[in-house]
């Protein structure tokens, strides 16, 4: 992390988190250095972090909080992590739909992020399981009143999640008798080992339904979910045919990735072929 005075708070925060997560603790004392801001700075960043739960403030600095794998936090916590990446990866993911698709938008809040950049794009059928996704649908035809070409939305019901989301036997069924061209899927974690899994187990199921449903499924997902393992595995990296994620996910990962995905989309960057996947790596 370099120092910059200008740095706004979403950044820092940003910043803060990187670097806790990765060397499992900071001091105070280093973060005003690196950051070029004042001790009183850093510790409101830290406040605010910790009442967020992705951290744990120590004495003279914090450590990464340590979640059990069943540890699902609320629609509110997420939003507030990894604002500019979510919007990033949006704007990319919003690049992928044609009009006139049948699309399936999973719970989450980078899927939406991603239902806002989608309301313009006529003639949309938009399966959801995601209260949040389907509001953000219905406001903009309220708004608009009955403009043509607004887009068809399916909520499927079921019970409801902590992050908001439909689960459970009303939102399978639901979802076992439908079929659509495109899935855009938020996960609570993406790893090699694991696959995309989530700590809810109705959710899972969901998930898996979802994704059986799906001509394509795309993985939107922030580099800090690479790693992460929840309770239950809901589908193989080689059952995603695309990640698009942001530029915070290291080169390792991207080999990873490359090495089980059909495609990899970094939101903001020159979209590599597949020889150049290949060669990075194999590098």
């Amino acid at each position: 992390m370099s120092e910059n005075q200008n740095l706004l708070a979403e950044q820092r925060r940003t910043l803060i988190l990187d670097e806790v997560r990765r060397r499992g603790g900071v001091r105070v004392n280093e973060l005003t250095r690196r950051l070029g801001v004042s001790d009183m700075t850093v510790r409101r960043d830290l406040d605010a972090l910790a009442r967020q739960g992705v951290l744990e403030k120590v004495h003279g600095g914090a450590v990464p909080v340590v979640e059990a794998s069943t540890h699902e936090p609320g629609f509110e916590a997420k939003s507030g992590l990894e604002l500019t990446a979510k919007e990033d990866i949006a704007r990319a993911a919003a690049e992928l739909v044609p009009p006139g698709a049948a699309i399936a938008l999973s719970g989450g809040t980078t899927t939406f992020a991603l239902a806002h950049r989608l309301t313009d794009v006529p003639d949309l059928t938009v399966v959801t399981n995601s209260v949040r996704v389907a509001d953000v649908f219905h406001a903009a035809q309220r708004s608009s009143g009955s403009r043509q070409g607004a887009a068809t939305v399916v909520l499927t019901g079921g019970v409801r999640t902590p992050s908001d989301s439909l689960v459970g036997p009303v939102a399978d069924q639901a979802i076992a008798a439908l079929h659509f061209d495109l899935l855009f899927l938020g996960v609570h974690g993406i790893s090699v080992e694991a696959g995309l899994s989530t700590p809810n187990l109705a959710e899972a199921e969901t998930n898996r339904r979802l994704v059986q449903s799906a001509r394509r499924v795309i993985v939107v997902a922030d580099h800090t979910k690479w790693g992460t393992v929840g309770l239950s595995s809901f589908a193989s990296l080689e059952q995603v045919d695309t990640l698009v994620t942001d530029s915070g996910l290291s080169a390792e990962a991207r080999a990873e990735v490359s090495e089980h995905l059909r495609r990899l989309v970094v939101a903001g960057e020159p979209e590599q072929s597949e020889d150049e996947q290949t060669e990075a790596a194999d590098a």
